[in-house]
C-alpha cells in the first residue's frame, strides 16, 4: 500500500503552481524573443553558448547533448539545422574514433554574440530587473537546491567550488 503523502498547505501550493507557471511560460518568451531578434531558439542559443565558452569552441557530440540535456537524436537534428546555416561544423573526435566533435564557427560565434545582448535585456526585464538583490540570491540558493535534486551530477551547471 503507498505511504499517504501530506496535501499542501496554502503557502506551498501557491509557490508550486507560481514555479509551474514560470517554468510554462518563461521558455515560451525566451524562444520568441530570440526568434524575434535573432532567428534561433532559446536551445539553439544556449548550444551555441556553451560552445562558445568551450575549450577551442568544441566539444563531443554525447558531452554536448549532456550538457545542453537533449537527446543525441533531438542534438543531431538541432546541429544539422545549424550546419546547414553555417554555425557550426561536425569533425571527427580526435579522442574517440567512434565519436563526432561539434566546433562553433566563427559565424556562429558572431550570431551567438549578436543575440547575447537583446537575450540579456529580456532576460532582465523579465526577470532580474523585477527583484531586489535579497530576492536575487534567494532566487539562486532556491535554484541550486532544486538542481542539486534534478541534477545530482551537475551536468546541466557543473558544481561550483566551495
Amino acid at each position: 500500500m503507498a505511504k499517504p503523502v501530506p496535501r499542501m498547505d496554502d503557502l506551498e501550493s501557491d509557490a508550486w503552481r507560481r514555479l509551474v507557471a514560470v517554468l510554462e511560460l518563461l521558455p515560451a518568451s525566451l524562444d520568441a524573443q530570440l526568434q524575434q531578434d535573432a532567428a534561433m531558439t532559446h536551445y539553439e542559443f544556449a548550444l551555441l553558448s556553451l560552445l562558445r565558452f568551450a575549450p577551442d569552441a568544441t566539444l563531443q557530440s554525447k558531452e554536448l547533448a549532456i550538457r545542453t540535456n537533449a537527446t543525441l537524436p533531438r542534438l543531431s537534428h538541432v546541429v544539422s539545422r545549424l550546419v546547414q546555416r553555417g554555425w557550426l561544423e561536425r569533425l571527427p573526435s580526435a579522442d574517440d574514433k567512434r565519436a563526432t566533435d561539434v566546433h562553433l564557427t566563427d559565424d556562429g560565434r558572431r550570431a551567438v554574440i549578436r543575440a547575447t545582448s537583446g537575450h540579456i535585456a529580456h532576460a532582465r526585464r523579465l526577470v532580474i530587473d523585477r527583484l531586489d538583490r535579497d530576492e536575487l540570491a534567494a532566487l539562486a540558493a532556491i535554484g541550486r537546491k532544486l538542481a542539486e535534486v534534478l541534477d545530482p551530477n551537475s551536468r546541466i551547471f557543473p558544481a561550483e567550488p566551495d
